[in-house]
């Protein structure tokens, strides 16, 4: 039965690269400018401290669960055994389509970012746009750098998470060599005048729209009890990394804002084309410091993309050997030990994404973000539901205070939800409700195909106990 297992094949240094990886891919190069206009550079890492204190308290409860059943699959796995069939379709089909938005806005991020490096590229082999998506010119060699990028992940993942994980560390390594040279810049030939002002809108109008950017910014963490089947740690390792993934994220984006402030004055940032490429360009005086920015970030890309190409195939694999998605999504490959359908499945969808511009891409990775926060809630739930109803069920990483962080958690990401809300300053437009609505109603047909076809639906714990 060897050949129908994941194997267990990644160490402390690949699940750490594999969520740090995550959470720090592409945004900070573009957004870091729009925080600090926002907030001020005090405001903004106030609401990074703030949106960090949320996300640890959520992911203290992914900590604790990933420990305790670490099964492919994570929120799946916990949702199932705590809340139900039905109840654990909901939060991994939700959380899929934030994995599924981040892989194909990595798929256009890519090709977006080489125009710094070289502008006007996409017109090189076909000048004229092959079409126009709402409002946004989509040129040939745009769409094949990004199809490119994709076909490459694609690639990367069906040949096995450790030849993805190390990929995954060294991509790291390069970021964080970088980002500590962009901070040691700025400390030494930035100025504390360009902090002024530290907050803007008020300390409490600027923070908020800040802080509502921070939960997008910290999504990847979860990647961690996703793979926790192929991670070879004792079990109580895996809870103290996936929380140490993400402080370390806390402190990074915290340390980007402050060198962007440091580097740039109020009028620069505004005027900044590429905000933190540009402060890095002003801290070393040379544009060259600013392409090096730039290829930190499009690292980034990478580090993201790939992160969630596991993510996201590991979600998949695991419904559908819960009996909750076509069977063949279920498959491993007899070699490489991967879910090689579900793979091949998200390499698609990445492929597909280019096509369809940057602006389109937006609209998914919103409806995205608010699949991410309902599985948030739904394993902040589950937390709290098999504190109550399995007390002594091992628990490598028992987490402190679990009724408060618990609930804590519970209603932080219910506050996050209702941000998408109509009323809300982030609030999801038309186009974004059609997406996720489409998406949750292609989901419910193939949940009650599979039921009609499979049967009730197994949880992957007691598949994983059978071939052990």
């Amino acid at each position: 039965m060897s050949e129908t297992k994941l194997s267990r094949v990644l160490g402390n240094r690949d699940t750490i690269a594999l969520a740090f990886g995550a959470m720090i891919g592409w945004g900070w190069i573009v957004l870091a400018g729009s925080w600090v206009q926002n907030a001020g550079a005090m405001g903004a890492i106030t609401a990074f401290v703030i949106g960090g204190i949320i996300v640890t308290l959520i992911g203290l409860t992914y900590a604790e669960l990933a420990a305790a059943m670490p099964f492919v699959g994570g929120e799946h796995v916990y949702s199932f055994r705590a809340l139900g069939a039905f109840a654990s379709f909901i939060c991994t089909w939700s959380i899929i389509l934030g994995y599924v938005s981040v892989v194909a806005f990595e798929a256009v991020s890519l090709p977006t970012v080489l125009e710094y490096l070289f502008p006007d590229y996409q017109k090189a082999f076909i000048a004229e746009p092959i079409w126009n998506v709402a409002g946004w010119d989509v040129y040939f060699t745009w769409v094949l750098v990004g199809v490119g990028g994709s076909i490459f992940m694609t690639i990367l993942n069906y040949f096995g998470v450790k030849t993805a994980a190390v990929f995954q560390t060294v991509v790291t390594v390069a970021i964080l060599a970088i980002g500590i040279m962009f901070l040691s810049g700025a400390l030494t030939n930035g100025s504390t005048g360009n902090l002024d002002p530290l907050f803007v809108s008020g300390e409490g109008k600027g923070i908020i729209a800040v802080l509502i950017m921070v939960p997008f910014m910290f999504v990847g963490f979860d990647v961690i009890p996703q793979a926790a089947e192929e991670i070879k740690l004792p079990f109580k390792q895996i809870g103290r990394i996936l929380v140490i993934s993400v402080l370390m994220a806390v402190v990074w984006y915290i340390g980007i804002i402050l060198a962007v402030s440091l580097s740039l004055d109020t009028e620069g940032v505004a005027g900044a084309n590429l905000v933190t490429a540009d402060a890095m360009a002003a801290v070393f005086n040379g544009s060259w410091a600013g392409k090096v920015m730039v290829i930190a970030g499009i690292a980034g890309i990478i580090t993201s993309w790939n992160a969630f190409f596991v993510g996201g195939s590991r979600a998949i694999y695991a419904m559908a050997k819960s009996n909750m998605l076509p069977k063949f999504l279920g498959n491993l490959h007899p070699k490489y030990k991967t879910p090689y359908n579900a793979i091949i499945l998200i390499g698609v969808l990445s492929c597909i994404a280019p096509l369809f511009g940057r602006k389109a891409l937006i609209w998914l990775v919103d409806a995205g973000g608010l699949g991410i926060v309902i599985a948030y809630a739904f394993v902040a739930l589950s937390f709290l539901v098999l504190r109550a109803k399995e007390p002594n069920m091992p628990r490598p990483f028992m987490v402190s205070y679990g009724n408060l962080v618990g609930y804590t958690a519970l209603i932080a990401s219910i506050g996050l939800g209702l941000m998408y809300l109509p009323m809300s300053p982030a609030a999801l437009t038309p186009e974004e409700w059609y997406i996720f609505a489409g998406w949750m109603g292609l989901g419910f047909v193939l949940y009650l195909w599979a039921r009609i076809a499979y049967g009730e639906p197994v949880h992957v714990e007691q598949i994983a106990l059978e071939q052990s």
